[in-house]
């Protein structure tokens, strides 16, 4: 960011001191693939065409990294900027630029719904490169307590220390060390805490900043040395020390948020968002030992087929398709192919999935409506539950079943949330969701906020990813090309400027 830009922004930090405990942080998504992104980047972008074998072989290859988890208002956003991308080598995680310390550094961080942590590289003893041939022309930062005025040690007594019997003693800094489950890939270092740069979305633009409690990467090992996460990891899951776990405690965020994805692959990310009165939901399953976004489906329904079955599903918006253990998956995946007209066929042998047809002459596809039941009868209409597979020449070739066969957990993917926005209520235990289109604003009534922010439900304890968790598709990921690393800081510190200018005339 540039000096201008700082300097704007430390003069607004002030005037957002009196942003609303209902505030919330709203950020654009695009998947890496999407048309937004493509025109974006320009043709530097070396991702296998849309709908071509190799397209989904490659997604799916990122997914099974997933397969092993153990069973059992007004809005705001980030300062330097509301996209968030899914990039080319950057291994189909979505990422978000974020600003932190004083004076702020640029982080290009993944967002993970699978994880708590929030790190980013510090004070690196073993860390992924600055610059590399796989980020094109972009080169990353990285955070050095040393260097910001703002910057604090979180000590071994704080609430937020998972390793105290590390510690020396009660004031030494609590240190940290994640162990994911994707190519040995690790994280380690100290908790750090420091200002996160955050502009009010709707409405007049107020920029301020919030302490936030992330972690000083100093030693990373696996994929983070190559092209996954390369400059952070941006953890959205359950625990007190996740991002959203941390801008509720502080008022800033109701504890829940949305993501809606687009079937253009175009979406949003909403902190705060509570939901709105015409949305399906169900209760989440909370399990200790296993706190992801888990919950329970009665049934199904295939066309004019009724499936009776119960099971648990995370819903991960870090997995590209979703995957069913049996007896969920041969029900759902035989019941479709038996209504199919179409003809069966192979189509490419490194397509992952078991159900795949030829399209008719004429190329239009029929299939069956797809739909889940989740406890208490909501329904979850699956949008898109296909890929087609076209050919170098962008031909339809056929289609498949985007479902693939897992071993003891489900995991509904985000091509099974395509169209719908999808709601992470941890106020209220809930997820909720509904068609929705992810350009427009949602005008709805929205349900209630909890106006007391001591009143966060506290988090279960239990042993965190460093154990039991795992990173989605966390083995590559990757980075703007060369022709598109310059646009970067320059859409970023152009929002800034022109958030800052209005906020300057209204002060006025």
């Amino acid at each position: 960011m540039a000096a201008w830009a700082r300097a704007a922004a430390f003069c607004l930090a002030a005037v957002a001191a009196a942003a609303s405990a209902a505030d919330a942080l709203s950020l654009d998504v695009h998947h890496r693939y999407s048309p937004a992104v493509r025109a974006w980047a320009g043709a530097a972008h070396r991702a296998p065409p849309r709908g071509t074998p190799e397209y989904y072989s490659a997604l799916a290859g990122h997914d099974l990294r997933r397969r092993s988890l153990a069973a059992g208002a007004g809005e705001v956003t980030f300062a330097d900027g509301n996209d968030t991308y899914r990039i080319n080598d950057l291994g189909f995680l979505y990422y978000a630029v974020v600003a932190l310390g004083t004076p702020n550094v640029t982080f290009l961080v993944a967002l993970d719904t699978g994880s708590d942590l929030f790190w980013v590289p510090c004070n690196c003893v073993s860390c992924a490169p600055l610059v590399s041939p796989n980020y094109g022309g972009l080169k990353f930062d990285t955070y050095s307590p040393q260097k910001s005025s703002t910057s604090q040690n979180v000590s071994c007594s704080s609430n937020l220390c998972d390793q105290q019997s590390a510690c020396q003693s009660a004031n030494s800094s609590c240190p940290y060390s994640i162990q994911y489950l994707s190519d040995n890939t690790s994280s380690s270092g100290v908790l750090v805490q420091d200002v996160l740069y955050l502009i009010t979305e709707y409405g007049q633009p107020n920029m301020f900043t919030t302490p936030i409690t992330f972690g000083c990467g100093q030693v990373q090992t696996g994929s983070f040395l190559g092209s996954a996460a390369p400059n952070g990891l941006l953890g959205l899951g359950m625990d007190n020390k996740s991002v959203p776990s941390l801008l509720a405690s502080q008022g800033v965020a109701a504890n829940s948020f949305s993501m809606c994805f687009g079937e253009d692959g175009h979406g949003r990310i909403n902190f705060g968002d509570t939901g709105s009165s015409d949305q399906q939901e169900t209760p989440l399953n909370i399990y200790q030992q296993n706190p992801y976004y888990n919950i329970s489906i009665t049934g199904a329904t295939v066309g004019s087929k009724s499936i009776n079955a119960q099971f648990s599903a995370i819903v991960d918006s870090g997995t590209s398709f979703t995957a069913l253990s049996d007896p969920m998956y041969t029900e759902i995946t035989t019941s479709f192919n038996s209504q199919v007209q179409d003809k069966p066929s192979q189509l490419n042998s490194s397509l992952p999935f078991e159900f795949c047809y030829s399209t008719s002459p004429n190329g239009s596809i029929n299939t069956p409506n797809i739909s889940l039941t989740a406890i208490g009868g909501s329904i979850f209409p699956v949008n898109d539950p296909i890929i087609t597979i076209t050919n170098t020449a962008s031909k339809p070739m056929g289609y498949c079943l985007a479902v693939m066969k897992s071993e003891g957990v489900n995991l509904i993917g985000e091509n099974f949330m395509s169209g719908l926005k999808i709601v992470f209520d941890r106020e209220r235990n809930v997820l909720g969701w509904k068609i929705f289109d992810c350009y427009r604003v949602d005008n709805s009534s929205n349900l209630p906020v909890n106006s007391n922010t001591s009143a966060v439900p506290s988090t279960p304890t239990y042993t965190p990813e460093a154990a039991n968790g795992a990173l989605p598709n966390s083995t590559q990921v990757n980075v703007i090309p060369a022709s598109a690393s310059f646009s970067l800081k320059l859409h970023v510190n152009r929002i800034v400027f022109i958030a800052s200018a209005l906020l300057f005339l209204t002060i006025l």
